[in-house]
Order: C-alpha cells, then structure tokens, then sequence
C-alpha cells in the first residue's frame, strides 16, 4: 500500500524545537531501561527508520496498538498538525528499513498505510481505546495516517495488548 497522506491545510501546531527532541531523546532511554512502558496513557514503543534525506537513523517514541495477526499500529497524528510527522516521511522514504523496540526486543518490521475498509476498521479500534484521536483528526483536515507494523521475516512478533 501507498504512504500518499499529504499535508492538510489546518491544525495543531506540530511539536518540534531542541526541548522536543531532548524529551523524545529522554522517552526512548526510558522505555528501553523499563523494557516495557507506558507514556502518557499508552502503550508505547520505540520507532527507529531511515531519514529520507540524511539517510541516518531516527528513533522516536510512538504509541501503539495491536493489530490483527501480531502487528503494531501506529498513528502519525502529530497532535492533530496540519502536517505529517517527520518519521512518517522516513516510514514512507524506506518502508522496509524499520525497526521498533517494544518490550525488551528489538524488532525489524515492514512497514504499511491502511487505506479503505482495514483503515476505518483500524480507526475504530484506536478510536475507542483512545478518544484522544477523535480529537487530532478533528483539528486537522487531513486523514491521520495509520500504518501497520508487520515482523519481517524471521522475526516473531509477541503476543500484544496495545494501548490503552
């Protein structure tokens, strides 16, 4: 499937700046020292891809939910910004080159954007685990991104809650 979600032309003010990095910085240490975290509500794990421009490695902290056969799916809401989120540029620039760290392992996975029935099937799901998310869409006027997470071959993913 295609990562084609252009930016929107409203919304929240996407967080960026040197103290947003350093906090995401402190997130990913955090989560990886507890092997398994919550923040801010929900399940999180840490998201490394590919910068499509730099071609170095970015991690971030992501919140996820759990997808049908073992899969993650996560969300670039940028708090409801009226554009994407840097990582998922990286995500769409290098789908294959994904890794996440969840629980104590390290996981590399391939990387999706819903579309069609699975995306609102998905949305529903996220939607009422996490009410939050009716409010990002409702700032912006562009569709929220979802993208499934899938181990790549050989890997196996865990059995999953999601976030809450």
């Amino acid at each position: 499937m295609s990562f084609d979600t252009s930016a929107g032309t409203r919304g929240a003010r996407q967080p960026a700046g040197r103290v947003f990095r350093w906090l995401n910085a402190l997130a990913a240490r955090l989560l990886r020292h507890k092997r398994a975290a919550k923040l801010i509500g929900f399940d999180t794990l840490v998201l490394t891809t590919v910068g499509r421009k730099s071609g170095q490695d970015r991690t971030t902290p992501v919140g996820w939910f759990g997808g049908k056969d073992g899969s993650w799916l996560i969300v670039a809401s940028a708090a409801g910004a009226a554009g994407n989120p840097a990582w998922y540029h990286n995500v769409a620039a290098h789908p294959d080159q994904v890794r996440i760290e969840v629980d104590g392992r390290k996981v590399a996975v391939a990387a999706e954007q819903l579309h069609g029935a699975e995306r609102a099937q998905a949305w529903q799901q996220i939607t009422t685990t996490a009410p939050r998310f009716v409010q990002y869409q409702q700032k912006t006027d562009r569709e929220l991104p979802i993208i499934r997470l899938v181990p790549r071959s050989g890997q196996k993913a865990p059995d999953q809650g999601g976030a809450e």
